[in-house]
């Protein structure tokens, strides 16, 4: 079944752009400029990612990012908050990408950007939000104690209840979950979970560690299984 992809922008020229290389590409696409227009096509619809400009009128795209993420917090949605996010913007600064990351953003594509490369960064969030990366050999479940992950369903639960985690979130886990006790700078980290290819900072592991810990750990100012190697990085200690 073909993948449905939203393409959220106010400029028509940058839907209408994005719109023929997906297609080309075999996606099925949806469109919307408004956050409005946005909250009225999740009513009734469910896309497998979103493309997210931030600068929008009225409704910017991180607001709409937060709503998603936090649906009972922001807006009466009934919708998953696990759709995959990539935003676009013309904002170049650091705080504007962190505060993408806090609220749970996927990837983070920066204005003018070539078509190609966000077609590319939409392959790669499928593949890892559907399970496409991981290795068949690796598909066992692992427990910590309290802490079940299983890489088949993506499936994330801390005493038997769901967390719901972005993609970036499971395969951060999932990562360390594999190579417990082993200590992994932020740099390892980002080259391992978003790829050479990323151009990102290293202050994206960090926003990512401290949004699993709010929803993997009993105390996240005192976490139990993802711990800080001070002056190094981090690890995932089993319970």
């Amino acid at each position: 079944m073909k993948s449905t992809i939203l393409v959220v922008d106010d400029e028509a020229t940058v839907r209408e752009v994005m719109r023929k290389y997906l297609e080309f590409e075999g996606y099925r696409v949806a469109e919307a400029q408004t956050g409005q227009e946005v909250f009225d096509y999740l009513a009734d619809n469910r896309p497998d990612l979103i493309l997210l400009d931030i600068m929008l009128p009225e409704i910017d795209g991180l607001t709409i990012t937060r709503s998603l993420r936090n649906p009972e917090g922001f807006t009466p949605l009934s919708v998953n908050n696990d759709i995959p996010i990539i935003l676009l913007t013309a904002r170049t600064g650091e705080l504007d990408r962190i505060a993408g990351f806090e609220l749970g953003a996927d990837d983070y594509v920066i204005k003018p950007f070539s078509p190609r490369e966000v077609v590319a960064r939409v392959k790669a969030v499928l593949r890892r939000s559907s399970g496409g990366e991981v290795d068949s050999g690796e598909e066992r479940p692992i427990e910590f104690d309290n802490l079940h992950i299983d890489p088949r369903s993506r499936d994330v639960r801390v005493n038997g209840k769901a967390a719901v985690l972005t993609a970036k979130e499971f395969d951060l886990l999932w990562f360390l979950a594999r190579h417990p006790r082993q200590v992994f700078t932020r740099e390892q980290l980002l080259n391992q979970i978003w790829g050479y290819e990323f151009y990102g900072d290293e202050s994206t592991v960090t926003v990512h560690i401290r949004r699993l810990r709010e929803k993997i750990e009993p105390n996240p100012s005192q976490p139990t299984y993802i711990q800080t190697v001070w002056g190094v990085g981090y690890k995932l200690e089993p319970a």
